[in-house]
């Protein structure tokens, strides 16, 4: 068991046009978390995030940034990310979101949960204490009904297995051959943690409430919704690595 003062924990913040975003979101980052580090994953964004990305890192040494060459995808991005991580002897590795609908506030009770012994632990929308907010009928009812199809055809328990707010321990990661992962959006956070259970790592949820984000616009497509369904096969059966 980790002491959670003693545990080194990185931020990953995958962006892409949040230019709007990223500023007040680190400045938020640091006043829950301010022993972590956080990694700024930018896909040459055009609308300056990189820019502003190498400005606060060059204000503050826990600011670190990867620059891409083009907008590559998240599962990518995270991957990016969990390898700087691990190269760099991270303990816990946290995904999150640019655009606030994360909510900083609960990066404390991840990292003192991971630091506890859970080896994955996810933020979920659909236990007691989650939710949403801002969204509407239609979104709640995809999310929904996505995440009883994928735990039901992959035989899970996990109550939001297409969450995006997750923190893993490093020994989590080095099991896993980040080689094969290549899934983006749902299917990603999908893929991770069917990885992760397939391994019999102890997995936790704690409840978060998500926010529509602020400013800018979401990144969510038909495309990413259809390969969330056919990834979920494709696990089940034993079809990716």
């Amino acid at each position: 068991m980790m002491c959670a003062l003693m545990t080194r924990a990185l931020i990953i913040v995958p962006t892409y046009n949040e230019r709007e975003n990223i500023e007040p979101l680190v400045a938020e980052v640091f006043k829950h978390a301010p022993r972590a580090d956080l990694l700024i994953v930018d896909d040459n964004s055009p609308d300056g995030t990189g820019d502003i990305a190498d400005r606060l890192a060059s204000e503050d040494e826990r600011v670190h940034v990867l620059h891409r060459a083009g907008k590559l995808g998240l599962g990518t991005a995270y991957v990016a990310g969990f390898r700087y991580g691990l190269a760099e002897g991270y303990d816990l590795l946290l995904e999150m979101d640019a655009d606030f609908s994360h909510d900083p506030k609960y990066l404390p009770h991840f990292i003192e949960r991971a630091a506890g012994g859970a080896d994955l632990v996810l933020g979920s929308r659909y236990i007691a204490g989650g939710g949403t907010a801002n969204w509407g009928m239609g979104r709640q009812a995809i999310s929904r009904g996505g995440n009883i199809y994928a735990r039901t055809i992959l035989g899970v328990s996990i109550s939001d297995l297409t969450g995006g707010f997750k923190c893993f321990r490093r020994e989590v990661l080095e099991s896993i051959d980040l080689d094969a992962v290549r899934s983006e959006g749902y299917s990603f956070q999908i893929e991770m943690t069917y990885r992760t259970l397939q391994r019999g790592f102890h997995v936790e949820e704690i409840p978060i409430v998500f926010v529509d984000r602020r400013v800018g616009h979401s990144k969510m497509s038909r495309a990413i919704v259809a390969e969330a369904m056919l990834m979920v096969w494709k696990l089940r059966l034993g079809m990716v690595g």
